[in-house]
């Protein structure tokens, strides 16, 4: 089985070796970078499966890095890892096209573990402004995002905004796995185990409003996210 190639930008050198000793140990081929700048040109040489950064880093920081990288590569899964904890840094990540972050400190099998959970949803990645539409099929219904409705055999579903925003989301990634952080944020604008009760609630109540059929899945993606699958 081919190993799977991690490019590792972290300047802090002691942490990128215990990733890195660790990784190999698992079977990962892993290659290190100490800046965005060297990052930058590992990753268009390397052409890695996965792409673990740091944000605050010399010369270029990650998000820098990353905004660089989507101009023309839009596919490759990216997990930031972060000693910031503020909202908005998250948010911005995840807007240039990050997957996944983690914060510091962190424990290596939860790191190997959301590693392997990006190559198993890695999709491509579609800014917002390329992704937009007001109407969804999802097997026999039909999804209007802009009347927050959904529709089969001339019977209207009335969603309310966090439903309609979480389904769209699920529609514009189908067959992927949506970050639950990245709703968390976005929708209730934090990640607190509260909030992922109460998103883990809506998630229950879509799949009520869609079990007509039962070709269609609101998959759990346990300390992931959540995946759309129909059929």
């Amino acid at each position: 089985m081919e190993k799977i190639k991690v490019l590792l930008v972290e300047d802090e050198q002691t942490l990128a070796m215990i990733i890195k000793d660790t990784l190999d140990g698992q079977g990962f081929d892993i290659h290190t970078a100490v800046d965005g700048e060297e990052g930058l040109r590992q990753f268009f040489d390397l052409r890695p499966d996965v792409l673990v950064a740091d944000v605050m880093m010399p010369r270029m920081d990650g998000f820098e890095m990353m905004r660089r990288i989507r101009q023309t590569d839009r596919h490759t899964p990216v997990l930031f890892l972060t000693a910031r904890s503020a909202v908005n840094d998250v948010v911005e990540g995840f807007e240039l096209g990050a997957n996944d972050y983690l914060k510091k400190p962190f424990g290596m099998q939860e790191l190997i573990v959301r590693i392997k959970a990006l190559l198993g949803r890695a999709c491509t990645y579609t800014p917002p402004a390329e992704q937009e539409t007001d109407m969804y099929d999802i097997g026999i219904y039909r999804f209007d995002v802009r009347r927050q409705s959904l529709y089969h055999e001339g019977i209207s579903q009335e969603l309310s905004h966090r439903e309609s925003e979480i389904l769209r989301r699920l529609c514009q990634n189908r067959d992927c796995v949506v970050n639950m952080q990245d709703i968390l944020l976005d929708l209730w604008g934090d990640d607190t185990f509260f909030n992922q009760r109460s998103l883990h609630v809506f998630i229950t109540k879509l799949r009520r409003k869609l079990a007509k059929d039962d070709r269609i899945r609101i998959i759990n993606v346990r300390g992931v996210g959540y995946k759309l699958i129909v059929g």
